[in-house]
């Protein structure tokens, strides 16, 4: 049985490494890939580059998603605490052989510059270059965190995507736009959004006035949750989100008078880029949904959401005027945040 093995950052997971990790595995009867990691180390790589640290865990869990249908590959991470000044190559092998456990035939990389060293550290291993010029997959992990993961997205597996794409969520009380604007951004950035999934629930239902009860809140909360992991599976970069859990614990407030707990601990958990709030200055729109119309309503509901956000320190920017207007700021905003994206 040949036994062969591929190390790496994996920082990030790109095209190339799938390509050499494939190819690899065609090669040896059991294939084993290293994720070689050190906070300190793989931090440093990342200083004065466009894209953050990424977590050891998050890597792994790439790797584990590539091989899972591949019978041959195993994954294994191996940590240190070394810096890129200091790395001890001799102690890095000795710990790949103990993982291993098992004479090691072939030693997969891409560089060149690898063989004396490898010549030295696995002296019964062949050294076998998998693309070296880069003619199959011309892309690199140091021009990704460089020139940043959005100037290469063709090259980043759709599974490692979800961790890069930013969401933008939009709220406001009834009627200010939200689903108007939301579709619109998603169109013109050709990307995925999430429709307020409390409507969905209330046509479901017939109406919302008078009918719903606590669990419903719950439901919607948790609905719209799992409909924004399927939207940022399919996202191009960016997905737009209708509404989130504070919107729906002011709507438990507004139609039953009830304050969920439940509603806020999700709320805690939520982690948006970018947060836009719609004043409620548009025309009101009687949908057979809607039931708060009056003007004076829609000021002492618009200060409530406020009140509620404020609680749960959000930092949101207000939109407000006509479709044009809040079209317009929603985009300048979205291309701010598109210039430090990863």
């Amino acid at each position: 049985m040949t036994v062969g093995f591929i190390g790496g950052k994996f920082l990030p997971l790109h095209l190339g490494h799938v390509y050499a990790i494939t190819y690899a595995s065609s090669m040896v009867d059991e294939l084993y890939v290293i994720l070689s990691h050190s906070e300190l180390r793989d931090s440093e790589l990342c200083l004065d580059t466009k894209m953050d640290y990424i977590p050891a865990n998050i890597r792994l869990r790439w790797l584990s998603q590539l091989s899972k249908d591949m019978p041959n590959v195993k994954v294994i991470a191996i940590e240190d605490d070394q810096g890129n000044d200091n790395y001890n190559w001799a102690e890095g092998a000795h710990l790949i052989k103990e993982k291993i456990g098992k004479p090691i035939d072939y030693v997969f990389s891409s560089e060149r510059e690898y063989n004396d060293i490898f010549k030295v550290l696995y002296p019964t291993s062949k050294h076998r270059l998998i693309d070296p010029m880069r003619t199959h997959v011309n892309i690199s992990a140091t021009a990704i965190r460089n020139e940043g993961v959005y100037n290469h997205w063709e090259f980043i597996p759709t599974f490692v995507r979800p961790y890069f794409v930013k969401k933008i969520v939009v709220v406001g009380t009834e009627s200010c736009g939200k689903s108007t604007l939301t579709r619109n951004l998603a169109k013109i950035y050709n990307t995925t959004y999430v429709s307020e999934y409390g409507r969905t629930l209330c046509e479901e239902l017939g109406g919302c006035e008078g009918i719903l009860v606590e669990e419903d809140y719950q439901k919607i909360a948790y609905g719209h949750k799992m409909e924004e992991f399927k939207a940022i599976e399919q996202a191009y970069k960016l997905v737009f989100i209708d509404t989130e859990a504070i919107v729906t614990q002011f709507y438990s407030n507004l139609y039953n008078f009830n304050h969920q707990p439940v509603l806020d601990e999700i709320a805690k958990l939520q982690d948006y880029d970018l947060w836009l709030f719609l004043e409620p200055d548009v025309k009101w729109v009687d949908d057979g949904l809607r039931v708060h119309g009056e003007e004076t309503t829609r000021d002492n509901n618009n200060l409530h959401l406020k009140v509620l956000l404020k609680k749960h320190n959000i930092d949101y920017y207000v939109l407000s005027g006509s479709y044009e207007n809040r079209l317009e700021g929603a985009m300048e905003l979205i291309e701010k945040l598109l210039l430090v994206a990863p």
